[in-house]
């Protein structure tokens, strides 16, 4: 099949706007953005989300830019809507063990109101608790207990105080002591001197006598030390009697304002007796004192301090069930923390201090997280990990060795979370994930696999519209006409090289809305038509296209060496791609083969100094491989045959130029040249058939802008694969050159037929198959089969010379 020349319209995809249905986007304002052309994705992620199953969490993978994040978003807000408001979670104060803090969920809203109910009892009792104390009924009473204790402390005083005197002893009370001192015949109280001046018969019975008060004291004590003890008890008795109504209707109302059914109810319950019993018991702090009144109120403070609630999760604004996006997947962020606060070189913490994270507030919804994050914090990850496991949530204070210094520890009660994850990841995280960690990676069950392109219809066009619609007014820019519209839809087709399929990376789409409506402002429109679009990518082009037009430069100015016009013999232009990450260009390099006689075969000079990769590398091996079937009748081969890219010092990688080192051998050695005017791109078979290749469009006008430099004679142009027609998506540039004759491009699905356009001669392979082989001897394969059997009668003259030199003598 002889190769064929593409008609303009062959060449790239051009949409009409008329069929899109609109005069401008403004239109289509209130239709949803829908999921375009994203249908299995949309599919699994409505499965994942429903289900209620532990493990079926949802893996979301696709090209950054694809829509992933922002429609999970969407959707799990909207299912998130439907779905019940979790509960609030508290923290409480343990009365029992202070260091481990009790969890509490509440109905919604309710934490909140516990938290204020709470408050409340604490002002009730600091304004009550003392009004009560100081009233009549209580002074009266606390004074009938206190003067019942003094009237029968105060009779067995008496009966100590005469057995003191009757032996010449004072006593009297001094600081809440029992202080005596011996007295005199006058009733004085005898010096230390004076004393010591008594005879010894006096001093022993002054001893003996102070003996027997001694042990008199301690049998006064012992009597009146249980009287206070009573006296103390009946106080602290008629206090709690007097307090206790107030704290039982205080808790009462409590318990009624949160009537609501909860789970932890019984928790509850029991944490609001223990308040009561609390309070009770340190019902002297209330009671208000002239002195040390400082120390009084800094304890009250700490006692009331226990009976706040730390609502951590207040779900009280919510409509539905929660969907958080956590941005910074670390510890701390994920699973909550602890804070300090540094007294007297020590880290004090306590229950109020406690901080959910993401995993508690997302309880009931949805946490969006993403995988490359959370990778960045293995103590994260282990703690995922842990919790994909068990479903509880831990809140830990950061490892000893973290501390600056020394720290109260803490150990907050562990809380069930049931989230659904939504992790998202690229296609490579996925499967790295599968094979390095299969036990997590079990845990994601639901696969949401985004498309990177779709085949477009009449509905996924419309949808597209309905994005730039939403992208527009999110940006507040004005309205796409339909014509630029059509010219957004062409180039997402141009940006997957393929005319029967659209591109699903839309980042890219929004991104050249915002610029192409820049510039409709910048000319005061009010409306983005495809002028503003064909030169914001023209802009584009500019500011990311220096490195291509340097390269091209190098070939004007004859550095590279390029020719574009006449024949040459076992050289040809060959089409690359070069992608620099944020731009995409083609540039020829010339190809060139010699060939002589020997029997190394087919030597690839960029493989022997290590500067080709393993595609091209194999391509050259499948050149070697047809190239030895073509003349199998021949074998074996007498032949040397080297290979270079002139140049090239980067290196190369890929086989889309195995066609034109195959053209080039095949030129040097049948002595055909090869026309330098069209450039060749295509990858080759062992059967001769062209394969397509990548980055056609960019190689086609890449060798167009060179030729162009160089003057369009109209005999230039591209010999490419005809399986590559579907990717063509030119730029219009080259389309009008070809129309108007001065470009051309060549498709070809063998390699004989585009080695017939190159040399301008028959390739003399048989066109029906199971024919003889027997090349026309004015064929390229004729003249080359020729030069081979020339090639083998000198490698064989200088193997016969070289034997005779050998033998002799």
């Amino acid at each position: 099949m002889p190769t064929t020349a593409l008609q303009p319209q062959q060449l790239r995809l051009t949409i009409d706007p008329a069929t899109l249905g609109f005069q401008d986007t403004s239109e289509l304002l209130a239709q949803p953005v829908p999921w375009i052309g994203q249908e299995r994705a949309e599919k699994a992620a409505r499965f994942g989300m429903a289900m209620d199953q532990p493990d079926y969490h949802l893996f979301v993978l696709g090209e950054v830019g694809s829509g992933r994040s922002t429609l999970l978003r969407e959707l799990a807000h909207s299912v998130a809507a439907t779905r019940p408001v979790p509960p609030d979670l508290c923290y409480l104060h343990n009365f029992d063990t202070p260091e481990r803090p009790r969890a509490l969920r509440m109905p919604p809203g309710q934490g909140r109101q516990l938290r204020q109910l709470m408050q409340q009892l604490c002002k009730t009792l600091q304004r009550e608790v003392p009004l009560r104390l100081d009233s009549e009924d209580f002074k009266a009473e606390s004074e009938r207990i206190e003067n019942t204790y003094k009237s029968e402390e105060s009779r067995a005083f008496a009966a100590l105080e005469a057995f003191a005197e009757a032996r010449h002893f004072h006593l009297f009370r001094e600081e809440g002591h029992l202080v005596f001192t011996l007295m005199g015949d006058s009733g004085n109280a005898l010096t230390a001197a004076e004393a010591h001046s008594l005879s010894r018969e006096r001093r022993a019975e002054v001893d003996q006598a102070e003996a027997e008060l001694r042990e008199q004291i301690g049998q006064f004590l012992e009597k009146t030390r249980p009287m206070a003890r009573v006296m103390n008890e009946g106080l602290a008795a008629l206090r709690r009697q007097v307090v206790k109504p107030l704290l039982d209707h205080a808790l009462q109302d409590i318990r009624v304002s949160l009537k609501k059914q909860i789970k932890d109810s019984v928790k509850l319950g029991h944490y609001l007796d223990r308040v009561l019993h609390d309070v009770l018991e340190h019902i002297e702090l209330f009671i208000v004192q002239d002195e040390d009144d400082e120390q009084r109120l800094a304890a009250l403070e700490q006692l009331l301090m226990r009976y706040q609630v730390n609502v951590v999760v207040d779900n009280s604004g919510l409509g539905g069930a929660p969907v958080i996006v956590e941005d910074n997947p670390v510890t701390h962020a994920l699973f909550g923390s602890i804070e300090y606060q540094a007294e007297e070189d020590v880290l004090m913490t306590d229950f109020s201090r406690v901080r959910a994270g993401s995993l508690l507030k997302a309880h009931g919804g949805f946490l969006l997280l993403h995988l490359r994050d959370l990778l960045t914090d293995p103590q994260a990850w282990e703690k995922m990990r842990r919790y994909l496991r068990c479903g509880r949530v831990q809140i830990e204070e950061p490892g000893a060795a973290l501390m600056p210094m020394a720290a109260v520890s803490l150990q907050p009660e562990a809380v069930d979370a049931e989230v659904k994850l939504i992790l998202i990841g690229s296609v490579e995280h996925y499967y790295a994930l599968q094979e390095g960690d299969p036990e997590f990676a079990r845990r994601f069950r639901v696969k949401v696999d985004f498309a990177e392109s779709f085949a477009p219809t009449d509905g996924t066009r419309q949808s597209t519209a309905v994005f730039v619609a939403h992208t527009c007014r999110k940006h507040g820019l004005p309205p796409l006409s339909a014509a630029a519209v059509a010219r957004l839809l062409e180039d997402a087709h141009r940006e997957v090289d393929d005319q029967a399929r659209q591109s699903a990376i839309f980042a890219r789409t929004e991104a050249l809305v915002v610029e192409s409506a820049a510039l409709c402002r910048s000319r005061a429109a009010h409306r983005v038509d495809a002028a503003d679009v064909d030169a914001a990518l023209a802009a584009r082009r500019l500011r990311h296209d220096y490195p291509e037009q340097r390269l091209r430069e190098s070939i004007a100015d004859g550095e590279r060496l390029i020719t574009c016009q006449g024949s040459e013999i076992g050289q040809i232009n060959g089409l690359t791609q070069i992608d620099l990450g944020d731009w995409r260009f083609g540039l020829p390099v010339r190809v060139s083969a010699r060939t002589h006689a020997g029997n190394q075969g087919l030597l690839n000079i960029e493989r022997e100094v290590d500067m080709s990769g393993p595609i091209h590398d194999k391509g050259v091996l499948i050149l070697h491989s047809y190239l030895t079937a073509l003349f199998a009748h021949l074998a074996p081969l007498a032949l040397n045959a080297s290979i270079v890219f002139e140049q090239e010092y980067h290196g190369v990688e890929g086989d889309s130029a195995s066609c034109a080192e195959l053209f080039a051998v095949l030129s040097s050695l049948a002595g055909v040249p090869l026309l330098q005017g069209i450039a060749v791109t295509g990858a080759l078979n062992q059967h001769g058939e062209v394969l397509p290749v990548g980055g056609i469009n960019e190689k086609i006008e890449g060798w167009f802008r060179v030729c162009e430099a160089a003057g369009l004679d109209g005999q230039q142009g591209v010999l490419i694969p005809a399986r590559n027609l579907r990717h063509l998506m030119l730029d219009p540039a080259v389309v009008d050159a070809v129309a108007q004759g001065r470009f051309h491009i060549h498709t070809a699905a063998r390699v004989d037929d585009g080695l017939a356009l190159m040399t301008g001669m028959a390739s003399g392979l048989p066109t029906a198959p199971g024919e003889p082989v027997s090349y026309p001897q004015e064929s390229v394969l004729g003249r080359a089969a020729h030069a081979l059997l020339a090639y083998r009668r000198a490698c064989q003259r200088a193997g016969a010379t070289g034997r005779s030199r050998r033998n002799r003598p």
